[in-house]
């Protein structure tokens, strides 16, 4: 086989392994979403993907699938196998003991302490590295922020007219953006961890915040409330949710207890963060949830919101719905007044690269931050 044929069948092996890693998005946190392939020739024997926390990982659901036939197999795996024991035994064990003869990685894992590769290696494996890396770095960037930085990825959304506005002068925001979009936003709360808004959201829609899909059942996210001056009604829906996640109201350290304690009720928690008059610091809330294992989250606003997280420096990427109205007035979906907006167009925050999308009638721009 010519080296080109066989990086043909390589990459075309890979792209098998990043569609089973997807079926594991915001499922397996705090461990990444791996997908395996087991391949004997030109058969592929076995495919697997990382299971919830506590469960198998991709490449022994699909060893243990392919069984005696892994013997003298291809191996393919979007993220290098564990060398360490954690919850379950390292990857590695199940590899040698499978008798694979050749396993292919996408990306280097950033966690200290795997070594998967040079471990396959010192055993006599053939490890290749660095096939579809990319894709695969990009499958992986919510778990390699929170391996290396302590913190979620952090994904910023919003729907918006073409003049900017997210509802009327008096308060109408129902719809700006299509059904479409609205769907997507929905399988983006299934596949990130968390979905975080401030308190004004809160008083004027009433959000349940949870997931509606109609191709497959949905995840509900951890749902995240910042209302450090306990602003919103304790009644609200989002506080006494029948939902499997929890609902976390987070207020500044030292909040009394007896003032969060009509909150308390259903799957609410409350988290306590360092913070003054009213505000929390949004560093320390992304290493409090980065503390619980949480490796993503969605923050959908308001305005002040999304500027606190732009002027922190630790927002991550746009998701923006510009949906094909005019509004001309009402409120803007940023607000970096109360932090500090540049006075100046050349010290305008500066975005990535843009990627832009047609979704039903409106456009989903994405930008890197």
């Amino acid at each position: 086989m010519s080296r080109a044929t066989r990086r043909a069948r390589d990459e075309a092996m890979m792209q098998r392994a990043l569609a089973e890693a997807r079926k594991a998005t915001g499922r397996t946190s705090p461990n990444p979403p791996v997908g395996a392939v087991v391949v004997r020739g030109e058969e592929v024997i076995a495919t697997g993907h990382t299971a919830p926390a506590g469960g198998p990982h991709a490449e022994v659901v699909a060893l243990e699938r392919a069984g005696e036939r892994a013997r003298g197999a291809t191996l393919y795996t979007t993220l290098e196998p564990c060398s360490h024991a954690g919850r379950t035994p390292p990857c590695t064990d199940a590899i040698l003991r499978a008798g694979v003869a050749r396993v292919v990685v996408g990306s280097t894992d950033r966690n200290p302490q795997v070594a998967g590769i040079e471990r396959l290696r010192e055993a006599g494996v053939d490890v290749e590295c660095g096939i579809l890396e990319a894709a695969c770095d990009e499958q992986n960037r919510y778990f390699f922020t929170w391996i290396t930085e302590g913190r979620p990825y952090v994904v910023l959304k919003a729907a918006m007219t073409l003049d900017g506005r997210i509802a009327t002068a008096t308060g109408d925001s129902q719809w700006i953006s299509c059904e479409a979009s609205r769907k997507r936003a929905h399988r983006w709360r299934d596949e990130l961890d968390a979905i975080l808004v401030g308190a004004g959201t809160v008083r004027h829609d009433d959000p349940r915040l949870t997931t509606r899909r109609s191709d497959r059942p949905g995840r509900d996210p951890v749902r995240v409330i910042l209302d450090g001056r306990l602003s919103t009604d304790p009644q609200a829906q989002i506080y006494g949710l029948d939902s499997e996640a929890p609902t976390l109201l987070v207020v500044p350290v030292g909040t009394p207890a007896e003032a969060v304690a009509p909150y308390q009720r259903g799957p609410t928690e409350i988290l306590e963060v360092e913070g003054a008059e009213g505000r929390v610091e949004i560093p320390a809330l992304l290493r409090a949830l980065g503390d619980r294992g949480l490796m993503s989250v969605l923050v959908e606003g308001g305005a002040r919101v999304h500027g606190a997280f732009l002027a922190s420096g630790l927002a991550d990427e746009l998701r923006l719905f510009l949906a094909p109205k005019l509004l001309g007035a009402g409120p803007a979906w940023l607000d970096l007044a109360p932090f500090g907006a540049p006075e100046a167009v050349r010290d305008a925050l500066r975005t990535g690269a843009l990627s832009v999308e047609p979704v039903g009638d409106d456009l989903l721009i994405t930008a890197r931050l």
